[in-house]
Formats: C-alpha cells, structure tokens, sequence
C-alpha cells in the first residue's frame, strides 16, 4: 500500500481490501523518541489511567511475591511501548516486593524484567532511560539495590512470547484494546468494505460491523489468555489495564463517541478535498472496548484463569492540562495529541502523513467544542487474573 493518498478515481478489490490486510505487527507502533508528537511526551492520560489502579497492581504483586517466594522473579509488562510510565511502574513493584521482603525477613528476589512490544517499538528510548533507573534504585537503598535483569522481548502478544512457567506476574497498560488486526468480517464477499464513511461502530454500522469486532475480539483474547497460562506458573496473576465500555451497547457515550469525532474530522477534510472518501471507507481502527460481560464470559470459556476483580472507572478531565512535555493545552488538544501518539503510523500508511497535522487539529477543536457542551470520559477497566 502506497504511503502517499491516491488522487485518481479507479476502485479494485485489492484497494478496497487493503486497511483489512494491513500488517499491524509491521506496522503499528507508538511515536518513538522524545519529540512534541512522541507517545513519550503524550502518555500521561495513560499514567493517570494506570495510577487510578496502582493499589491493585501493587497488591496483586505483592500477593503473587507471598504466596510463591522465589528467589527469582518473573515480571512480563507487555505492550511497554516507550515513554516514560513503563520503567516508573517496575520501579514501583520493585519496591513494593523489596519492601515486603524485608518486613518478612525474607531475602530479596532478583528480579527478572521482560519488556515486550511489537518489533517496530522504539525501545532504544526505554534502555537509554535504564542508568538513571537503576541509580534511583540504589539512591533508595543506599547504593545497595537489587539485582534487576532488563531484557526486551519484541513480539505480538498474541503469539508464544516466554518460556513455559517462567512468569509470576504479567502486567499489561492500555494495550489490549488492540486487536491483533483489523476484523476481516468489515468486508463482503465482494471485497468492499461494509462500514462506509466510519472508522469504528457507529449508530449508522450495520449490525454485522459490532458482530465482526465482537467475534475479532473473542479470538484475540482467548488466544491470549491460554497463551500467558502457559507462560505463568500455578498460581501466577495478570493485572490487565485496557479501555472498555460501561454497557453491553456497542454505541456508548465513551470510547465508541471519542472515534466518532475522529471519523467527523476525516470527514471535514474529504469536504475540502485533501481526502478521498473511497480512503475513508476502506479504513478502519484495530480496536475494540468490550464490555464487563465480553471479559467475563471470555475469561470463563477460555477456562485457565479465575477472574478475581473487574474495576470500571473514568479518567477525569483536568483544567489547564498539560502534557508530558510540560506545554500547556486545552483538553481536546491533549486528546488529540494522546490519539496521534499512538495512531500516526497506521494512518500515515493508509492516508499519508501529509493530512496529519490538519486531521488532529481539527479533532482536537471538535473534541473542545463537545466537552464544552458534556463531559464525556473513556472507560477503563482495571482486570486481576489468577492462573489456575
């Protein structure tokens, strides 16, 4: 597929295909670096999604150190990306168990760190930031840390990542959303894409499009739970951060409505001629916000892990916000960053990069303009999953 938008008007099955056979692992990747548009700079709606949890994942972790006491601990954080929130996190689950380790005066465990995201992650930037990770640490301990192991293992998780047995925990943030494609079940038999002018659900999608990214989503999850139980020992947990929705309705007023805009965005731009509408409707997002009865019937028939905690919550929406590169910006704006952080390289492939800049700008006005008139917040939900 070309990186540039076609101007002329011919139409074939393999155009019309050709967003559903993209090749996300090759593709699909946060905005690496430390730059304006880097997901390092945009990520702290994210870090303020995983801290509204981070009680539970320390606890959790904290469980799993008790109830095993290794001498070495397995810890997987898949879907790492690159900023800033990863090498925080392990920071603080290092400490938790060092803590409890010496409240039970218990040796400390080494800790073995697996970092895991597609191949394309700029994990350059993760292990630059690892010499001033491991000088916290020591500071913290009178230069006496602990023995900690990082290693990246680049990779689908929706694939074999680990050896068998070799995790006690697995910690995921704002990553299982991402379906392992896009759902071929967007296309009829012809090859034409059946969820014109929209990028997601919509109230205008036919009912085949909510059962297509249902059944994509079935597929993907379960592959991935009988994956990591075989990679967790007897006993091991998962803490799972990922945006959902708060009705079994695919049309919510949550994640479905933040996509909606991006999709009125392309269309302000096919208005003034810099998109081809034809572009618009062969593509679609690899995502997919399931709901509290999806995770839980999904959990259940996949049958290796025992759903120990669901939590639904909100981030809330801060005035004068400002992004992880210290500029300050209006709520939409920050969304808009926040989204283009994380969708450049998809929409760079299918549109080209020249309508970036104009496409985010407009979203980020629409999401102002919609937020001045309801606040309308993403739902995550916060998941612990015990390996049986």
């Amino acid at each position: 597929m070309a990186s540039k938008s076609h101007k002329n008007s011919t139409t074939t099955t393999t155009t019309a295909t050709a967003a559903s056979t993209m090749d996300v692992e090759k593709i699909f990747h946060m905005n690496g670096g430390v730059g304006q548009t880097s997901y390092y700079n945009n990520s702290s709606l994210q870090k303020k999604g995983s801290d509204k949890v981070k009680h539970v994942t320390l606890e959790t972790i904290e469980q799993v150190y008790v109830s095993t006491n290794p001498r070495s601990l397995g810890i997987a954080d898949l879907g790492c990306s690159s900023g800033p929130n990863t090498l925080s996190n392990i920071k603080e689950i290092v400490e938790t168990v060092g803590k409890t380790s010496r409240h039970l005066l218990l040796p400390e465990p080494e800790f073995r760190v697996y970092l895991n995201d597609l191949p394309t992650n700029d994990f350059n930037a993760i292990f630059q930031a690892l010499p001033d990770f491991y000088c916290d640490l020591k500071k913290e301990r009178n230069h006496a840390g602990p023995s900690i192991y990082v290693a990246a293992y680049p990779g689908t998780f929706y694939g074999r990542i680990f050896p068998d047995n070799s995790l006690h925990f697995i910690y995921s943030s704002y990553s299982l959303h991402w379906l392992s494609k896009v759902p071929p079940g967007l296309y009829d038999a012809q090859g034409e894409p059946i969820n014109k002018g929209s990028i997601y659900i919509t109230e205008r999608s036919p009912p085949e499009v909510s059962k297509a990214y249902v059944d994509q989503f079935n597929v993907d999850f379960s592959l991935f739970l009988r994956l990591r139980s075989e990679e967790l020992i007897v006993g091991g947990k998962m803490v799972l951060i990922f945006l959902g929705r708060e009705t079994p309705l695919h049309i919510d007023r949550g994640n479905s409505f933040f996509w909606e805009l991006l999709t009125q965005s392309f269309s302000t731009l096919i208005s003034q001629g810099d998109v081809e509408e034809k572009k618009l409707d062969s593509y679609d997002v690899h995502f997919y916000a399931p709901s509290k009865e999806d995770v839980e019937e999904a959990v259940k028939r996949e049958g290796s892990f025992v759903l120990e905690r669901l939590e639904m919550f909100e981030i809330e929406k801060e005035v004068g916000d400002i992004n992880g590169g210290g500029m300050k910006m209006s709520y939409g704006r920050r969304v808009a960053m926040a989204v283009r952080a994380i969708q450049e390289s998809m929409m760079t492939h299918h549109f080209g990069g020249a309508i970036v800049e104009s496409l985010f700008e407009e979203y980020g006005r629409l999401v102002d303009q919609e937020m001045a008139k309801q606040e309308i917040q993403p739902i995550t939900f916060g998941v612990v999953l015990r390996k049986i």
